[in-house]
C-alpha cells in the first residue's frame, strides 16, 4: 500500500532523473541523496542535495567561462605566424596528450596537413582551433557539440557560440546531456532546487 511518504519519494525520483548529469560524480551524488531520503534520513539527503547544487553551479560557471574563452580566442583573428609544429610539439604546447590529439582528429574536429614524408604539421591556425577544442572539452562539452560549433563557425564566423553548442541538430538520433550542456545543467539546477524544497518540507513533516 502506497503511503504519502512513498508518493513523495516517487516524485523525488522522477524529478531527480528528468535530467541526468553524469560528469564528475554528479549522478552518484544524486543517487545517494535519494537513498538517504528513502531511509528517512532527511538531514543527510538535504546536505547531499546542497553539495550537488554547489557542484552543478560550478559546472555551469565552467561551461559559461569556456564559451567566453572561445570568444576571446576567435576575436584574435587569423594567426599571422606560420610556425609549423610536430604532433609532439603541439601536444607539449597545448599540454594535452598525443592520444587526445589523435582522438580529436579521428572524430573530425580537425584535419591536419601532412608533409611529403607523411608526418603531420600543425599550423598556428590549427593550434588556435585545438585551444578551442581543449577549452570546451575541459568544461565537459561533448565532441558532437564541439564539432557542431566548428562546422557552423566555418560557414559563418559570426555564429552565436552558446546557441551552437546547446542546439543539437534535428537529425541527431541520440542527444546527450553534454550535447546541450548549459541548458541541461540549468534544468538540473532547477530540479535540484525543487528537490531541496521537497526534502525540507518532508523533514518538517517528520518532526
Amino acid at each position: 500500500m502506497f503511503t504519502d511518504f512513498h508518493i513523495r519519494q516517487c516524485r523525488l525520483i522522477r524529478i531527480a532523473f528528468q535530467v541526468e548529469v553524469l560528469q564528475n560524480g554528479l549522478r552518484k551524488r544524486m543517487i545517494r541523496a535519494i537513498k538517504a531520503s528513502a531511509r528517512g534520513d532527511f538531514d543527510a539527503a538535504i546536505a547531499l542535495i546542497r553539495a550537488y547544487l554547489g557542484q552543478i553551479r560550478r559546472e555551469k560557471r565552467s561551461a559559461e567561462e569556456a564559451v567566453e574563452l572561445v570568444e576571446e580566442l576567435l576575436s584574435g583573428g587569423t594567426p599571422k605566424n606560420q610556425q609549423r609544429l610536430t604532433r609532439k610539439q603541439a601536444s607539449e604546447t597545448l599540454d594535452v596528450s598525443c592520444d587526445a590529439l589523435r582522438n580529436w582528429e579521428r572524430n573530425g574536429l580537425l584535419t591536419v596537413k601532412r608533409k611529403e614524408n607523411g608526418y603531420r604539421v600543425y599550423t598556428e591556425e590549427d593550434i588556435c582551433r585545438l585551444k578551442i577544442i581543449r577549452c570546451l572539452r575541459c568544461a565537459n562539452y561533448s565532441l558532437e557539440a564541439i564539432l557542431r560549433l566548428l562546422r557552423q563557425l566555418s560557414e559563418n564566423p559570426e555564429t552565436d557560440i552558446l546557441s551552437a553548442l546547446n542546439t543539437p541538430r534535428g537529425s541527431d538520433d541520440i542527444v546527450s546531456v553534454c550535447d546541450k550542456l548549459i541548458s541541461s545543467l540549468s534544468a538540473a539546477e532547477k530540479n535540484a532546487e525543487k528537490i531541496s524544497d521537497m526534502l525540507q518540507e518532508m523533514n518538517g513533516r517528520k518532526g
